[in-house]
């Protein structure tokens, strides 16, 4: 068969949009970034309600415009009504949802969940990790042909990924003072710091993050401005801190092979703790910065078995299999 084509199907949220976009790396195609903004009184009824009448196919500018795809990749409380309607007007496109649906009525012909998620069943597949776009052929070239700036960091080198408050977890400043004294302390003990930080970032602690920055030259702070040097940062890792409250970015941690230490802000989730269970079976994981890891593991990386399992079915699918 030719190469498929493809929709990511979101509503625009980064965090969303990358785990698929992975997908469509590791399948070797270009996907079609399908974003979806229904108004209020629709987004309240998601992911039971219908669409936003205003996004009917027919609809000038509609995120379900034809031509319709092969294969659409979907993720998001807003997606799911969409998904269930793209298969309703399009019953030949192959229809993978990321996530537990939280309904029977998603519209996707496979579902793919990770481990700490219930859900179980015929045409579900379940990883430990998100997918996302770190692939050992990206990593092993970043390590082959480094940044300079980074390279010149001494060893240990630490990747430090930052996220921020959300549903579960609050950084109060007793947990910024934590944090940042751990840290101090890496830095005084020899260690090089690759800083990165997210939109969900308190400002204080970006402050003291950028603070670190400033006052070393053995600490470097990504401030958002500029290409993003995460996948660097995760290629050149001697080992990584990752805050409790992103189990994407854990997940991408674990794609190194690399020791992992987790800071726990205050606050926190079943899941979240399941899954950080799931994945010390398989990865050196530690607590920041108390209880740490060490050692190497086989990196782990859903990415490439999710995207031939979506081939898999999709060639199935087509064949009326």
């Amino acid at each position: 068969m030719t190469e498929p084509s493809v929709w990511i199907l979101t509503d625009g949220k980064a965090g969303d949009e990358q785990p698929l976009a992975g997908i469509a790396e590791a399948m070797g195609v270009t996907p079609d970034f399908r974003r979806v903004h229904p108004r209020k009184p629709f987004a309240w009824l998601m992911p039971w309600g219908p669409i936003d009448w205003r996004d009917r196919p027919s609809q000038s500018g509609s995120s379900l415009a034809p031509p319709y795809p092969d294969i659409c990749l979907a993720t998001g409380r807003r997606a799911v009504a969409y998904l269930r309607h793209l298969k309703r007007v399009s019953p030949a496109t192959c229809t993978v949802l990321f996530k537990d649906p939280r309904t029977s009525r998603h519209g996707a012909d496979l579902v793919v969940v990770q481990a700490h998620d219930k859900l179980r069943g015929p045409g579900v597949k379940v990883v430990t990790t998100a997918p996302n776009r770190l692939s050992p052929f990206r990593l092993d070239a970043i390590r082959a042909a480094p940044p300079a700036d980074l390279a010149a960091l001494p060893q240990p080198r630490l990747a430090v990924l930052v996220g921020g408050n959300s549903r579960h977890h609050q950084f109060t400043p007793e947990d910024i003072t934590r944090f940042i004294g751990g840290l101090e302390q890496r830095i005084a003990d020899g260690a090089a710091l690759m800083i990165t930080a997210s939109r969900r970032t308190p400002p204080a602690l970006a402050t003291a993050l950028r603070s670190l920055a400033d006052q070393n030259d053995r600490v470097v702070f990504w401030d958002g401005q500029g290409a993003n040097p995460l996948a660097a940062y995760m290629a050149l890792a001697d080992e990584l801190i990752v805050t409790a409250d992103s189990t994407n970015m854990i997940g991408e941690a674990a794609s190194t092979g690399r020791p992992i230490q987790i800071f726990h802000p205050s606050g926190g989730h079943p899941k979240i703790t399941t899954f950080i269970g799931l994945l010390s079976q398989e990865a050196r994981v530690g607590s920041f910065s108390d209880a740490p890891a060490a050692g190497t593991y086989p990196p782990i990386n859903s990415t490439a078995a999710v995207a031939d399992a979506v081939l898999t079915f999709w060639r199935k699918l087509s064949r009326g299999g």
